[in-house]
């Protein structure tokens, strides 16, 4: 297990580990625009580019999100979908499940209790 930590700003931090050849980000704080949107994008890019498939997002740790979070969220599923991936979402709060709600983005996103069962939903092998 590799375990990373991506540091962004005073409103969010990212915590990043493989598991079974699942590229698993632990997002914890809160997950707004301007710069620390950019490097969350610029970090899946690399991440794709290292020739990683297959990602969870873990957002138990999100205490709050807007749409500049939303677009964050949707910029990440559009890179990693481009390249061939998938993208699960784990623990995700009821606030932030209220927002998915909100906006129909529960439609777009492939959503788990928890990590594991994210882990669990991949096909074995691939």
């Amino acid at each position: 297990m590799i375990t990373l930590f991506l540091e962004q700003g005073a409103g969010m931090r990212v915590e990043t580990r493989e598991q079974d050849s699942v590229l698993i980000l632990k997002i914890h704080g809160k997950m707004m625009g301007g710069p620390e949107a950019t490097t969350f994008q610029e970090t899946i890019k690399q991440h794709v580019a290292e020739g990683y498939r297959k990602f969870i997002f873990d957002l138990g740790e999100v205490d709050w999100m807007n749409s500049s979070g939303l677009g964050s969220l949707i910029g990440g599923l559009t890179t990693i979908k481009n390249a061939g991936g998938e993208l699960k979402l784990a623990a995700v709060t009821e606030k932030i499940h209220s927002l998915f709600l909100i906006t129909k983005l529960v439609t777009i996103f492939e959503s788990y209790d928890t990590v594991d069962e994210a882990l669990n939903s991949f096909p074995a092998g691939k």
